[in-house]
């Protein structure tokens, strides 16, 4: 992307004003997901994309960077089962304390189609660095392709790291994203943050 070098840059500043809006954001409904247990999701919405193929996606994104991608995989069956949308592609971020992240990708769905999406966010915590990366994103239970364009807040505790890989999670209400990225580094470190969807492009992460 051409953005990812001046974004990862302007990331780092940014983060230091980012800390206190982004903090302010976070007590507003919209980045409130409502309470409830993630193994209790009940049927999936629509038809899913088996582990395998999953797999064989993801291993052809990532390419060489794809060690451990089963193993990630499998931890995010276990807890939330078969996804019923993916997202490829590429973001960038900085963090100095509080960070900024931009990416964009396809989604890709079942019964669906495909479309562009953009995602913008800020994150605060202990969590210093820059990084671009490529990012397969799993999609549970999304019920409409334009569903996708909400904030979604990260889950604490949800970090998960193995091979070159690393997996998060984010939720809003019954929708939870699973974010997959190469290049994380300490970036995954201790953060708290959201991420917003958007059918184009904006340089505003809240």
């Amino acid at each position: 992307m051409t953005w990812r070098t001046p974004v990862a840059a302007a990331a780092l500043v940014a983060g230091l004003v980012a800390a206190g809006a982004a903090q302010a954001q976070y007590a507003g409904p919209a980045a409130t997901p409502a309470a409830y247990s993630d193994g209790a999701y009940g049927a999936p919405r629509g038809p899913t994309y088996s582990a395998k193929e999953v797999l064989d996606k993801g291993h052809a994104f990532f390419g060489s960077m794809s060690r451990g991608l089963g193993g990630i995989v499998e931890r995010a069956t276990a807890q939330w089962g078969e996804p019923n949308g993916y997202i490829l592609g590429e973001e960038a971020s900085g963090a100095f304390v509080g960070g900024l992240r931009y990416g964009e990708g396809t989604l890709f769905t079942r019964d669906g189609g495909e479309g562009k999406v953009y995602w913008q966010g800020p994150s605060l915590g202990f969590d210093f660095g820059g990084d671009g990366a490529r990012t397969m994103i799993l999609v549970y239970n999304l019920p409409s392709k334009t569903a996708i364009f909400n904030r979604f807040v990260g889950v604490d505790g949800s970090a998960y790291l193995v091979g070159g890989l690393g997996m998060t999670a984010l939720k809003d209400y019954e929708t939870v994203l699973v974010p997959i990225r190469t290049g994380v580094g300490a970036r995954l470190g201790v953060n708290m943050g959201y991420l917003k969807f958007t059918p184009r492009s904006t340089w505003n992460p809240f």
